[in-house]
């Protein structure tokens, strides 16, 4: 399987890495006449925790996929390039499994950066029209063909980690189908 969807997900969790943990500047005041009792982190640590959990979820998988991998201690960004290289022996599914993850990830690093169009890009599992948006809310995207509904009548949604796994099954068809 190509890389380009992990150049992608690193490129994203650089950025978030580079551009996120810091909290944004406001204005000379808040309009609190006190002072806080403690000064705020230095950094965002949501953003920081963020990156940090998706470095052990990727090294968390590699390692129970191929348990000889050892421990990654590299730049986070790099977790990819390290899982790919420990797993690339393993059976198609395991690999499938595996930039399924690393995809989401990348979706999950683009919202979290604030890009939520990311989800319109893919088609909706159920009806497959390019009608998805994302629900912050929900934590999901939502398919806007009002025809797309569950039993209930509402909008089907879909999480990012469905919409992983159906990206990586199509790119995987794709390739065995040209091959």
């Amino acid at each position: 399987m190509s890389s380009g969807a992990d150049d992608t997900t690193a490129q994203r969790l650089r950025l978030l890495q580079a551009e996120f943990t810091e909290h944004p500047r406001t204005g000379p005041g808040d309009g609190r006449s006190s002072r806080p009792a403690h000064a705020p982190a230095p950094i965002n640590l949501g953003v920081v925790d963020r990156i940090r959990a998706a470095v052990y979820e990727v090294e968390t998988h590699t390692r129970t996929a191929a348990p000889n991998a050892g421990p990654f201690t590299g730049e986070e960004a790099r977790v990819y390039d390290w899982s790919r290289q420990h797993t690339a022996h393993l059976a198609t599914e395991q690999q499938q499994a595996r930039e399924a993850i690393i995809f989401r990830q990348g979706l999950e690093h683009a919202i979290a950066a604030g890009d939520t169009t990311v989800v319109r890009r893919h088609p909706c599992p159920e009806c497959g029209c390019w009608g998805l948006y994302w629900r912050a809310a929900a934590q999901r995207a939502v398919c806007v063909n009002h025809y797309c509904v569950d039993d209930n009548g509402l909008s089907r949604t879909w999480s990012l980690s469905r919409l992983a796994q159906q990206h990586i099954a199509a790119k995987e068809a794709a390739y065995r189908s040209a091959t």
